[in-house]
């Protein structure tokens, strides 16, 4: 067993294998931006931030790593190609969980990784597998040949499990998960999962990312190409501690992990050196959040010349004036808000926690700070309807976003919404790409209604910035066609009208 030959690491609780502790590890994931025809399109591809960070850490630890980036590889075949070069010991498929399409788990990514997969193994590799998708549905990944996977995050699990494996590369997968927490295997009774999974605490997450690992002139390639400028991501925190009822929290639940600081500070200043960014995309699902910490993190880029101009996501509730003041003298130069609706009544559906009131007043102090202000927005909510709908777009009229991004209502597995409408999701229960925007279980309207509301809301924004000589025009233009369209709503109703109101804070309607 695998408990005979290793002794106790009491910094992390986990086994310490004896003897050669290195292994060959092949560290990939499976967003191919190839297969995503909206993503190509927009042509805006960031580094597997997450990906490239569990690299560093086994870099650290002393093992030899190679890394595969599918992000812009011209297919499966440069992988295949890779694993005949190098015959790693491991193949560690991680998703980058700070990429938003791997948490939306898209069919096409799956069916990647089951392949990439299968072919380690078919190779002689072990395999481990983890990310999103991994945690929610561990059983597919498990057939395709993963000998474990890991739940949630994984890192603390991983760390207990690579010195096994070194100590021993051929040790059954019931000796290598044998307790270790937020493990699963498959055995002859189905899939096995340890319960009590970790999150790798903070100490063990600082530092920088293996960017050394990335064809960085093939990204800056696609960005000058396509915008003119070029772009690199970075993460200052991880998870998120609200609980809006449609948010899936696979990887960290509701933790908010803020790395420090001079931490997030000194790895800016190493990307702006060595590779001369023109902009740097924060993916945290919130950033800053205290004004101390965003003061702070300031401070640190002035000590080192002045950092990048970036974008963020945050939350309207968060954005006071004070807020936006600090944000801008950091180099926020755009923030995303989870604007959602205009609705109020579809806010509090969603568990929110957020006003339409406050959403304008974010918008209004990013504005007077000089920052560009996007809005994410959401149709198709249980419950949502017509009214709700038009509330959305009075709210965009008002608020004048500089941009927006819409989507549908997505249940994925986990949260309140999926458990609401779960019984009505038939064999499709995932997007294949990000454009697919399929409603999955029985909305109001279509999908097809949803879609040309996307269209009317994205024209709206695209007149309120060109003030061009035929501005008033292509006005009653827009306006006959959403006239035209709410004339024809009833067509698109996926069912007779309801008088219900939508579930609120997660009850049922």
């Amino acid at each position: 067993m695998a408990t005979s030959s290793a002794s106790h690491d009491s910094a992390l609780g986990m086994p310490r294998a004896h003897g050669n502790t290195m292994l060959s590890i092949l560290v990939c994931h499976s967003y191919f931006l190839r297969l995503d025809q909206k993503q190509s399109e927009r042509g805006k591809p960031y580094p597997p931030l997450a990906t490239l960070q569990v690299a560093a850490m086994l870099r650290k630890a002393g093992h030899q790593v190679t890394l595969f980036d599918a992000m812009l590889a011209g297919g499966i075949d440069e992988y295949r190609t890779l694993i005949q070069s190098v015959k790693p010991q491991l193949v560690l498929l991680y998703e980058d969980t700070f990429n938003f399409l791997s948490k939306m788990c898209l069919a096409t990514m799956r069916d990647a990784a089951c392949d990439m997969i299968g072919y380690a193994r078919s190779n002689g590799s072990r395999v481990i597998a983890a990310g999103p998708d991994v945690s929610d549905a561990p059983k597919p990944y498990l057939l395709a040949g993963a000998d474990l996977t890991l739940v949630g995050e994984g890192l603390f699990a991983l760390l207990g499990l690579l010195p096994r494996l070194a100590g021993d590369p051929r040790l059954s997968c019931p000796e290598l998960a044998a307790g270790v927490p937020g493990v699963a295997y498959l055995a002859e009774t189905g899939v096995i999962v340890s319960k009590g999974a970790k999150t790798l605490p903070n100490s063990l997450y600082e530092g920088t990312a293996a960017w050394d690992l990335v064809d960085m002139d093939r990204y800056r390639g696609v960005w000058m190409e396509r915008h003119g400028f070029f772009s690199l991501n970075l993460a200052a925190s991880r998870g998120c501690s609200f609980r809006c009822a449609w948010c899936a929290k696979p990887t960290w639940g509701n933790d908010y992990l803020q790395r420090s600081a001079r931490d997030v500070a000194a790895e800016v200043t190493h990307l702006k050196r060595t590779f001369d960014p023109d902009h740097i995309w924060f993916a945290d699902d919130i950033f800053g959040f205290r004004m101390d910490w965003v003061g702070e993190f300031s401070a640190a880029l002035s000590e080192t010349g002045g950092g990048v101009p970036f974008t963020i996501q945050t939350r309207s509730d968060l954005v006071s004036e004070r807020m936006a003041d600090a944000l801008a003298g950091a180099g926020c130069r755009e923030a995303w808000l989870g604007a959602e609706s205009g609705s109020q009544r579809i806010l509090e559906a969603m568990n929110k926690g957020t006003t339409v009131l406050g959403i304008l007043n974010a918008r209004q102090r990013l504005e007077a700070a000089g920052i560009r202000v996007g809005f994410f927005i959401q149709l198709g909510y249980m419950g949502e309807e017509l009214e709700d709908i038009q509330a959305t777009r009075s709210l965009i009229r008002t608020a004048r976003p500089d941009e927006i991004g819409v989507s549908v209502a997505y249940p994925l597995p986990g949260t309140q919404f999926h458990d609401l409408v779960k019984a009505q999701l038939g064999d499709k229960t995932r997007w294949q790409e990000s454009n697919d925007l399929e409603m999955m279980f029985h909305g109001t309207y279509t999908s097809a209604f949803y879609r040309e509301i996307r269209n009317l809301l994205h024209d709206e924004v695209a007149l309120q910035a060109a003030m061009d000589r035929d501005h008033a025009e292509r006005i009653r233009g827009l306006e006959r066609r959403w006239d035209e369209l709410i004339e024809r709503e009833a067509q698109f109703r996926s069912e007779p009208r309801r008088s219900a109101k939508p579930a609120i804070n997660g009850a049922s309607p």
